[in-house]
Formats: C-alpha cells, structure tokens, sequence
C-alpha cells in the first residue's frame, strides 16, 4: 500500500467484536486474566496497551521499521534510546540541535559518563573527524532538517560512515516526518519523533517514539519502555494516530505554504538571510531534493537589526502565534535565542549561527495571502523600530 493509505489503515483495522470502524480507545489500566499468568496479551497498562499498540503498529509501518515503541514525550523517546549506551560509551551528535537534545546530552547523560562530542557541520566528513574525540563511539545522533538553521545531513553518508566503523545512527526526523522522508530506507538503524508536532498535528498532545529498523535493536528501548514507565495516555494516543490520517495532506500544505513564504522574505530589504532547503540558494539545496520528498514546513529567518529587530517582529505579528512548539495547522514563531535554544549557552549557540536576530517559522495550513500580509506588515513594523 501507498503511504496515503497506511497512514489511514496501518494499525487501524475495524474493531473485530464491535465492527467499530475505528479502534475503540482502551482506558482500562488493567486486564482481567482467566487464571494467573493465562492472559490475553495484556496485563497492565504501563507495559502493554491495545491502543498503543496499534498506534506502534502505524509509525513502523510509515517509517519502514520492524517496531516501535512510543513514549510520554518526544525527550522521553529520545532518552529510552540514550540510556542504552553504557559509561564509557560515546556519541557524536549534529553541529545544530534541538536546545532540549543538547541538554538532555550535556546536562544528563554526559554526567553519567557518555562522551559527547558534537560534529562542526552537516557534511559528513564533520562526523568522521569527530569520532576522532571519543575514545569508545556508539552512537551517532543525526537531526535533518537541523533545528532551527535547517542544515541537511547525507543521512546515507553518515549511516553508511556509522556502519563501517562498527556503529550505529539514530535520525530525529520530526520537522520532515515520515511523509517527507524516511531514513531507515537511507541505512539509519533507528528513527527518533517528537509525535507532537506533525505527526499529531494539532498542537494539543505531547508524545515521543522511537522507531527501529529490526525487532533486536529495539529490544533494550522495549524494556526501558516499561521499566521506566514514560509511556503516553490512551488519549494521547488516540490523538496522535487521529493526526497520522490527514498527514499527507498536512504536509503537502505545509510545504507549499513554506515554499512560498521563503521566495517572499527573499527580497524582503529587512531580512538579512532566509534558511529553507527548497531555495535554490540553500547550500544543500540538491542534497534535499534528493534525500526528501518536499521540503517542509519550517523556514528560518535571520533580521537585520539583531535582538531589537527580532522582537519587534515575533511581538507585531498576529495570523502566526508567537510560541514553542512546531508542526501544527496553525502557523506560529519562535525566537529560538530566548526560547527553544536557550538551554545553549550564547558562547556555543552564536558560533552556530543562533545570533540574537534568527527568528524560526513553523508554517501552517492558513490561506498563503492571510500569512504573506502578516509577515509583511510585522516586517513593516520592525524597520520602524530597529535600526539598521
């Protein structure tokens, strides 16, 4: 089946007792057993649900995995599959980072001795020299689209860089999601999602999965699934996979409306630079028409006029909200400097390109003249209140 189709069916088969063309959502905590130990598959919530099971079932399906393992938040997810690794063990993570990644590599596992080392820039050979630092490497840690300067990574590079030296690759593909891109096709060993943006797509859940090419490399992140207990509600769940059936259509509005947006502040005069990997003046332009199947809904400003010029904007704008998160219907604006990114200390983050003046878009599903005339006229207002 189409992609279209198996995010409508995959995990979603008619209710065999009922005919319910929709999986019924399963509240209870625990199940009934007929004698100890002689169940029907579930026992207890925390470590089995059939409605998360089913949710499972349709992202393995989208990402071309053999299993899933869903979680209670897309850090969660990405934890589950850290705390694999042992002291000693290392990972090289993208130059351009979620600020809650850098954090959670930083601040939680490195001081539960996990080496950290942090490649200077998407292209491959970055990965290479540094492996170079880590005296026992494991892992390498890839996001593409990087957050928030939408650097593209060779995902086929890197994994096949991983797996000559013995290791293994991880992709954070939540601003591409599966629609867009799916690297366990390219030779990455597992997929990482924040299921709270494009995959729920309406900003009104939170939930993480981890996705892995084979049954066996999911294993130890099944255990710790359970063992931790960072599991997802059954309402979570059900919002999440409700969201999964219009992800298609989402996304090709997504991109269109992205595309659009990106060609018009390109010649706006108070924009200094505008990052989307569908401009032919994205450096990695034709490594994004290849890896991925459009190029997203997240485009990346930078304004002239710094820090003053940058809240002038994200204040006197009204279609686009100005806050976190990313990958709903509705468009919204984030400072990462002050906001998603602020975990990052200025001395690290600046020298990545995260200066005071960027500003991040997540674009949504809003008439493309209602967006346009919004940027325009906050734009309007920015050149009156900076100076350039």
């Amino acid at each position: 089946m189409r992609f279209e189709t198996r995010a409508i069916h995959a995990g979603q088969s008619p209710d065999p007792s009922t005919g319910a063309t929709i999986p019924p959502l399963y509240l209870s905590s625990t199940y009934t057993q007929a004698a100890p130990g002689k169940h029907q598959g579930y026992e207890y919530s925390r470590s089995g649900n059939p409605t998360r099971a089913n949710l499972e079932e349709s992202l393995a399906s989208l990402e071309g995995g053999e299993e899933c393992a869903t979680f209670s938040s897309g850090l969660a997810a990405s934890s589950a599959l850290l705390d694999t690794l042992q002291p000693g063990d290392g990972v090289v993570a993208s130059h351009d980072l979620y600020g809650g990644s850098f954090r959670l590599l930083d601040k939680v596992f490195r001081p539960l001795g996990i080496e950290v080392a942090f490649a200077e820039s998407a292209e491959t050979d970055a990965y290479e020299q540094a492996l170079r630092h880590l005296k026992r490497p494991r892992l390498l840690w890839l996001e593409t689209p990087t957050n928030p300067l939408l650097d593209i990574v060779d995902i086929a590079g890197v994994s096949n860089l991983a797996a000559s030296n013995g290791l293994l690759t991880a992709v954070d593909n939540t601003f591409a999601s599966p629609y867009l891109q799916t690297p366990i096709a390219l030779g990455a060993d597992y997929v990482v999602h924040s299921t709270t943006k494009y995959l729920g797509g309406h900003s009104d859940v939170i939930g993480g999965a981890v996705i892995a090419r084979t049954h066996a490399l999911l294993e130890r992140v099944r255990f710790l699934q359970n063992a931790r207990g960072a599991v997802p509600g059954p309402l979570d769940i059900y919002l999440v996979q409700r969201g999964i059936k219009t992800l298609p259509v989402r996304m090709q509005r997504h991109c269109e409306n992205a595309l659009s947006l990106a060609r018009f502040l390109e010649n706006h005069s108070a924009v200094r630079r505008v990052i989307y990997p569908g401009l032919e003046s994205h450096p990695a332009h034709a490594l994004a028409s290849r890896q991925m199947h459009a190029y997203g809904g997240m485009l990346t400003l930078e304004l002239n006029g710094g820090l003053d010029a940058a809240v002038a904007f994200c204040s006197n704008l009204h279609v686009f909200s100005l806050a976190e998160s990313l990958g709903g219907v509705e468009s919204l604006c984030c400072h990462p400097a002050t906001m998603t990114h602020a975990s990052i200390p200025k001395d690290l983050r600046e020298p990545r390109g995260i200066t005071d003046g960027l500003v991040r878009l997540s674009v949504g599903l809003e008439h493309i003249e209602d967006l346009t005339f919004d940027l325009q006229q906050a734009l309007d207002s920015t050149i009156g209140a900076a100076r350039y």
